[in-house]
């Protein structure tokens, strides 16, 4: 198989992970807060690399004697990512957070021309531009008819940006150290020290209550989605383009969506879901369209 072609398989993984993570995350908070879900993810995560390399490839431990710089800030990155993911989920609801959260995307489109020399065209600029069109749409229609408390969508909104940024930084610092680094090396840093600078923030009380057993299975799921899909992000950047990633996990939204609207189809009431006014699907579509464009899916023929 050729390497470009594993990156998008492995992106591809990531965005489906992605797409469902959003919908767990909103059910994961009728039990537990944003801290303590967040704290888990990384804990689990970083438990299940530890184990496995403990048995299979011990000298990978290694790089916890003396993490290089770069480990420690894309560890900072990926916390200050994930703690604004989940309190936009929290605030503004999964299909606002799934849409906003892709300036991630358009961002590390940006910083590829920059700091990996890809190539800009007229037509990744007008991407850009169609997909500020879109956001401005799809903001408008959720901020007029959409947010059933204006307060709390506004807060959401920016524990979104701040996710996004965050996560780009994390994507570029990423890439420098997956071409020296094995990406499951990497994680091992990356999702270590978040768990431990996120424990001071547990609510350990909420261990003691007596859940139903599918809702512990449920935040263990959310944890092995964190190991999955950063797992497979990591080794995207390998053997791909930052680019190319960008315009397959861009799509995930599609995903959350869906299950969405199926939810409101069959009247599933695990948390409450306000329909998507029409003019925000179109500020959405045109979020999605100009991140494909902007990143650089549609080039000129030669």
């Amino acid at each position: 198989m050729r390497n470009q072609t594993k990156g998008i398989l492995l992106a591809a993984t990531t965005a489906m992970l992605w797409g469902v993570l959003a919908i767990a995350l909103k059910i994961g908070l009728n039990y537990f807060d944003s801290y303590t879900i967040v704290w888990s993810r990384f804990f689990i995560a970083s438990m299940c690399l530890i184990i496995y390399f403990s048995y299979k490839r011990p000298a990978y431990l290694q790089v916890f004697k003396r993490p290089p710089w770069r480990m420690l800030l894309a560890a900072l990155f990926l916390g200050g990512n994930y703690i604004g993911y989940m309190q936009g989920v929290n605030y503004a609801g999964p299909a606002v957070t799934q849409i906003v959260i892709q300036t991630g995307p358009i961002l590390l489109g940006l910083v590829g021309f920059v700091f990996f020399k890809e190539k800009i065209t007229w037509l990744r600029a007008l991407g850009f531009a169609v997909a500020g069109l879109g956001f401005f749409i799809f903001y408008s229609s959720q901020t007029g008819e959409f947010a059933t408390n204006q307060q709390d969508f506004i807060t959401g909104i920016a524990w979104i940006l701040f996710a996004a940024v965050s996560w780009t930084s994390y994507a570029v610092t990423n890439k420098k150290l997956v071409q020296k680094w094995p990406p499951q090396q990497v994680n091992l840093i990356v999702f270590t020290l978040p768990a431990l600078l996120f424990l001071p923030t547990v609510d350990f009380s909420l261990f003691l209550l007596d859940y139903e057993w599918w809702v512990w299975l449920l935040l263990i799921a959310l944890g092995l989605n964190t190991v999955a899909a950063y797992g497979t992000l990591a080794a995207s950047f390998k053997y791909a383009e930052a680019n190319k990633i960008s315009i397959v996990i861009t799509m995930n939204p599609v995903i959350t969506f869906i299950i969405l609207e199926m939810m409101l189809l069959f009247d599933v009431s695990w948390f409450t879901i306000t329909p998507v006014p029409q003019l925000a699907y179109l500020g959405a579509f045109l979020v999605l369209t100009g991140a494909i464009i902007a990143v650089g899916i549609i080039r000129k023929r030669k």
